[in-house]
C-alpha cells in the first residue's frame, strides 16, 4: 500500500483536496449571508468533487511514471517504483481504475447538478495529463505548460461548480466578484507551478538528456535555461505584488503576510535559481516553491478580514 501511495503522490493530492477545500469554506461560505455568495453543492456532491480531481491527478501521476521508467532509473533510481516495487501491468491497471472513477464520477456529479456540459472539463483534464506524460512531455516549456493549466484548473474547477451554476441576474455583481478571486488564484498557481516544473526539468537534465526527452535545458544547456527560468521567475513575484499593491494595500497584516509568507520566499529563490548550479540546489529551489503554493493558498483564510 505505501508504494502505491507513493507512486500517486499522496502529499501532492492532499494538497489539491486541501485547496479545493479551502476555497470552499475558507473564501465562498463565510460570505454567504455577509455578501450573499450563492454556492451550488452539497457537502456530499463538493466531496465527490475533490474526490474526481485527486483520482484523475493520481492517474496523472501513474501514467508519467510509467512513461519515465528509463529517466527515473537515472535521475532519481531511490524513488522508482514502477518495475521496482509495482509491476507496470499493475501500473497500468491503477491508470486505468483511477481515471475511469474519476472521470465517471465527474459525470455522475454533473449529471445531478444539472450541468452535464461540465462533464468535458474532467474528460479534457484527463486526457491532457494523459497525452503530456506520453508526448506533451518531450516538448521543451509546452509540458510545463500544460501541466501548470491542469494545476490551475484544479482550482478554477471549484469557482465553475459552486458559482457559475447559482448565478442569476440578481447575485451576477457578487457571484462575479469571488469567481475573479478564484481565478486570480488560480493564475498564481500556474506562474508558480510552471517555474516549479522548469526547475525540476533543469534538476532532471542528466536523465533526460539520455533518454533523448528534449526539455529545454537539453535543447539549450544548464547555463541558458537558468537564466531564461529566472526571468520567468520575475513573474509570480510582479504579479502578486501587483495584486497586493491594488487590492490589498490598506490591510496591512494582509500585506505583511504575503510579502514575508510568499514575496520573501519567491525572491529568495530567484536569486537561488540565478545561481544555481548543483542538482541538490535546483531541489531545494523546488521545495520553495511547492511551499509559496502552500502559503498562497492559505491567504484566503485572511479575505474574511479583507472583504469583512
Amino acid at each position: 500500500m505505501i508504494h502505491i501511495l507513493n507512486l500517486i503522490r499522496w502529499k501532492n493530492l492532499l494538497m489539491i483536496a486541501f485547496m479545493q477545500y479551502l476555497i470552499k469554506y475558507a473564501l465562498l461560505i463565510p460570505f454567504q449571508e455577509s455578501h450573499g455568495v450563492t454556492i451550488s453543492l452539497s457537502h456530499f456532491n463538493f466531496f465527490l468533487l475533490v474526490l474526481s480531481t485527486i483520482l484523475i491527478a493520481a492517474g496523472g501521476y501513474v501514467i508519467n511514471d510509467i512513461n519515465d521508467i528509463e529517466t527515473d532509473r537515472i535521475n532519481k533510481p531511490s524513488k522508482l517504483i514502477v518495475t521496482k516495487n509495482i509491476s507496470e501491468k499493475d501500473a497500468y491497471s491503477l491508470f486505468m481504475a483511477f481515471n475511469i472513477i474519476g472521470v465517471g464520477l465527474g459525470f455522475y456529479l454533473t449529471y445531478g447538478i444539472g450541468k452535464t456540459s461540465f462533464f468535458a472539463i474532467f474528460f479534457i483534464a484527463s486526457a491532457l495529463l494523459y497525452i503530456y506524460s506520453t508526448s506533451l512531455k518531450q516538448i521543451a516549456v509546452v509540458g510545463n505548460i500544460v501541466v501548470s493549466i491542469v494545476v490551475a484548473l484544479s482550482i478554477v474547477l471549484v469557482g465553475v461548480f459552486e458559482l457559475i451554476p447559482a448565478m442569476n441576474v440578481n447575485n451576477e455583481a457578487v457571484q462575479t466578484t469571488f469567481i475573479n478571486i478564484i481565478k486570480d488564484y488560480a493564475i498564481f498557481a500556474f506562474l508558480i507551478n510552471l517555474v516549479r516544473e522548469m526547475v525540476k526539468d533543469i534538476e532532471d537534465i542528466e536523465g533526460d538528456k539520455k533518454t533523448e526527452i528534449q526539455t529545454l535545458p537539453v535543447l539549450l544547456g544548464k547555463t541558458k535555461s537558468n537564466k531564461i527560468v529566472f526571468i520567468i521567475s520575475l513573474l509570480p513575484i510582479l504579479s502578486i505584488t501587483y495584486y497586493v499593491i491594488t487590492y490589498l494595500f490598506k490591510q496591512l497584516p494582509v500585506v505583511g503576510y504575503f510579502l514575508i509568507l510568499v514575496i520573501a520566499p519567491l525572491i529568495y529563490a530567484s536569486i537561488k535559481l540565478f545561481n544555481a548550479k548543483e542538482k541538490s540546489e535546483y531541489k531545494q529551489i523546488s521545495l520553495i516553491y511547492k511551499l509559496v503554493m502552500l502559503t498562497g493558498m492559505l491567504s484566503l483564510i485572511l479575505y474574511y478580514y479583507i472583504l469583512k
